[in-house]
Formats: structure tokens, sequence, C-alpha cells
């Protein structure tokens, strides 16, 4: 990997449109880099221009009945970055469309489709009565395909109809990892379950970026819960206000996981004694090791004491415990042919500070930068 300069940073404003354009215009190779890799992975799984198309437009249509204004944001940066409007829709629904193809090259009597690589992910929350400044810290590590450190970026979304938005995104994306001026952040990470596309629903980065969107923490919080979803997901969500919570997702049931000793920790397992009763985790055989990430991360917490900082919550995450499946994944071969899968991005918020610091590639270099609501980038001093 040669490429590790911070992730682009990108700032709009204006009428959802007017965003979308300017965001497309800022990063077009990265938009187009972020429709390659995932038109490739669909020409893998034998998926034809006809069938794509068909499967973009019903997921324009259901994005545009959920909210109008993304459908036109994604007109927007499809213009901006000179690609089509279905690439861009494609990139918001990726996990639902690949899934969907999946699913139809098993159905054309493919003998086996290729997985996708393992998107691993640890995440964190660390409440105001743990934290050496009184403010709430959150975070997470994403784990996904190596080649993804070309299509990361942080946007910066200035709304006039509500909260503006900080998040971490694949280019082309609406939302992923973030937080808003209203104090409310998020990190989502990789759950599964039989229930898993039986239906279809919300593609999981708009439910992200509704949840963003939100003035208020109950109405994040009920944006998920009242939010069709095609497939699990795993949804940690804090405000500033003092609280976090863990939502724990099936496609038509939620299940909630609350802080304990001030802390609260999840990976790629289910946690809930109520989903652990009523669901069969198909997940956790792919990626077995979300099991000791998960304590790993929560140790390394304890162990760090009674009054935590940001750089407590990072050093957690830089945990090389068994690697190369740790907390801290080094790029290595995936399960998928071809590809390598790492962390992809380390990311620690402090919500009411309205910042987050992100780190490309962490198994593989330190040095942070701090993207805010407020000012423009700039790299944060290492600890003494």
């Amino acid at each position: 990997m040669d490429n590790l300069a911070p992730f682009p940073f990108v700032s709009v404003s204006g009428t959802a449109y007017e965003r979308g354009r300017a965001y497309g215009a800022a990063v077009p190779d990265r938009v187009a880099r972020s429709a390659q890799i995932y038109g490739r992975a669909l020409d893998g799984l034998g998926a034809g221009e006809a069938f794509r198309r068909q499967l973009t437009t019903e997921f324009a249509a259901r994005i545009e009945a959920y909210g109008s204004h993304y459908l036109e944001e994604m007109r927007g940066i499809a213009d901006g970055a000179g690609v089509s409007l279905g690439d861009v829709v494609m990139i918001n629904a990726r996990t639902e469309v690949v899934a969907q193809a999946r699913r139809q090259a098993g159905a054309g009597g493919a003998t086996a489709t290729p997985p996708e690589p393992e998107e691993g992910c640890t995440g964190a929350v660390v409440l105001a009565g743990r934290s050496s400044n009184g403010r709430l810290l959150h975070g997470q590590n994403w784990d996904w395909r190596s080649e993804c450190i070309e299509t990361g970026i942080v946007l910066r979304v200035q709304r006039e109809d509500g909260p503006d938005i900080l998040t971490f995104v694949e280019a082309g994306g609406l939302a992923r990892s973030g937080l808003n001026s209203a104090g409310i952040a998020l990190t989502a990470n990789y759950l599964e379950c039989e229930r898993d596309f039986r239906t279809t629903g919300v593609p999981l980065s708009l439910l992200r970026r509704k949840i963003l969107e939100q003035q208020h923490f109950a109405e994040a919080m009920g944006a998920v819960v009242n939010t069709p979803k095609s497939c699990a997901n795993n949804l940690m969500m804090s405000t500033a206000e003092g609280f976090a919570i863990d939502f724990e997702c099936a496609p038509d049931e939620v299940f909630s996981v609350l802080p304990e000793d001030d802390l609260l920790v999840h990976a790629n397992h289910w946690v809930s004694t109520a989903a652990r009763s009523k669901l069969r985790d198909t997940g956790v055989a792919n990626m077995p090791d979300s099991y000791y990430r998960d304590w790993r991360v929560k140790r390394l917490l304890v162990e760090a004491g009674p009054s935590l900082d940001l750089d407590d919550l990072k050093q957690a995450f830089f945990d090389d415990f068994a690697t190369p499946f740790a907390v801290c994944r080094p790029p290595r071969p995936s399960s998928l042919a071809g590809n390598l899968s790492a962390t992809v991005a380390m990311i620690a918020m402090e919500p009411a500070g309205g910042f987050m610091d992100v780190l490309p590639l962490p198994a593989l270099q330190r040095g942070f930068t701090r993207y805010s609501l407020t000012e423009q980038p700039q790299p944060v001093a290492e600890p003494a």
C-alpha cells in the first residue's frame, strides 16, 4: 500500500442537488473508483447490464420513497462526478445489490459464488462518567476491502433544514460513521442472521444518513426502529448529552444492548440475550475472531483506568492481539480471490466537540487527521 495520505475532506452546502453536485465534482476519481469496485463485484457474480439496471431502478424508487432529497443528492453526485445515477445508487445500496446478485447467481446454477471480504469492524463508546474531560467518546475500526483506502472521504454537509453532518464514507455514499451538530454520533458494523434478504428494505447507508439528520436522539432511535431493512446490521449510537445504545438489527426486529460500567463495545456477533434466543448467528462462522476482538477492547479500556481519553480509545483500537485476525488488521488476503482485507480506517469522535480523528490503514501507520464541523482538517499531535 502506497496511498497513506489523509482521506480527502469535502464540505458542501445548498440544496440537496447542489450539495451532491459539489460533492461529486470534488472527488470524481474516488466516486468512479467506488463504482468500479462494486461493479467489478457484480461482474464476478455474472450480473448483466439488464439485471443491474433493474436493481438500481428498484432501489432508486425505494430511496425516493424514503426521502426524495436523498435521490436528488445522488443525482447531483452523479452529475458532478460524471458517472451514472445507477452507479451512485449502487454505491449506496452496495450491500443489498451485491446480495441480490449473489442470490441470482445461485439460482442460476452457480455452485459457488465468491464471498465478500470480511467487514469486521469493532466499535466502542466511553460515557462521560469514564471520560477524563467529562465528554462522551465514540469510535470504531472499519474493516473492509483494502482497496477502499482509495475511496474513503470525510464529508461535511452544512444544512439549512437540520443539523450539520460530518461523516466518514465511501465516495459516492451519503453516510457511514459520523456525528452531527446536535451531538448525535453513529458507528455501524456487520451482523448476519438467517432472516437476511428475505424481503427488501431501505439500504443501510440511507438509514445511517437518516440517523445523522435528526435533531433529537429519540428521533434518531426511532429511525432505526421504524425503518424496514433487507439484512442484519449493528448500529452503535450515542449522544453528547450522555447516553449510548447499541441496536442489533435483524431485518424485521431490533434488539438493544446498553452500556455496562459506562462502556459499550460491540464487534460482529449477536450479544443481546433476546436476539440469541430468537435468531441464528450465520455470520460468526466467517469471523469467529469477533468474540475476542470485543473482549480485547473491553479489557484494554478497563485496564487503562477509570478515567479515559481519546488516546486511550485509539490505543484499544490499535490492539494487534492474534494478528492478522486482530482488532487492528493489516492488509491480508481475504476469502475473496484477488482482494485484500484490512482495517481501512480508525475513527475516534468527540460528539460534543463536533470533531472526529481519522487514520487510514492504522495497522501500517500513525498520524491522525482531525476533521471538524466548523474548522478545516488539521494533523493531530501525537501524545507525549
